[in-house]
């Protein structure tokens, strides 16, 4: 098997994976070279910002925008749904999946993260590693993240990997989400907590 498409198998299957195999490199250097071209339009040129947001993405609906200076991993593994605003400077490290639902609101400066390192330092090294060698000196696992519909997602805020927002919660301004958040509730802080029905 294609040492590349093994790596990414493993990646999208929530595994232990090299993000340097060959098959990552190639797509983030696409992904870079996109939005590299896309901050570059100015704002006011909204239908041509549009249309260049359905050559990258997984998918996207109707009625989706993106602020400048955004920027993502691969692009292919963000799935956007309609009535979508995504303001300036956001960050999508989407190695595996990130789903946006309808009518969701996202904040400038919302970091949105899929992928994470194991704790235990052994784990997280590559065994007997060496520079000359095809692997990355240290391992990653990647796990989707998931906003329902309705949510509001506060400036500044960050989603761990492998989190899922419950239809209709906010998440406010600077909060760290580390779990899943339940419908219609508000969270708050570092690490993100319960503060209200909503």
């Amino acid at each position: 098997m294609n040492y590349g498409k093994e790596e990414l198998e493993k990646c999208m299957h929530g595994e232990l994976y090299d993000c340097h195999a060959p098959i990552f490199i190639e797509r983030k250097a696409k992904a870079a070279e996109w939005c590299e071209r896309y901050n570059s339009i100015p704002y006011a040129r909204r239908s041509e910002r549009k249309q260049m947001l359905g050559e990258l993405l997984g998918s996207v609906g109707t009625n989706v925008s993106i602020g400048t200076d955004f920027i993502c991993d691969f692009g292919d593994n963000i799935h956007i749904g309609n009535n979508v605003s995504i303001n300036h400077r956001c960050l999508f490290v989407d190695s595996n999946k990130i789903v946006i639902g309808n009518n969701v609101l996202i904040a400038p400066g919302v970091q949105i993260n899929t992928s994470t390192h194991p704790i235990s330092l052994d784990e997280r090294l590559t065994p007997n590693w060496n520079p000359g060698s095809q692997e990355y000196f240290c391992r990653t696992r990647a796990l989707p993240v998931t906003i329902g519909n309705g949510c509001w997602i506060g400036a500044g805020a960050i989603l761990t990997a492998g989190v899922t927002i419950g239809d209709g919660a906010v998440v406010a301004a600077g909060a760290v989400v580390t779990q899943d958040v339940a419908p219609r509730t508000m969270v708050g802080g570092v690490p993100a907590k319960f503060i209200k029905n909503v």
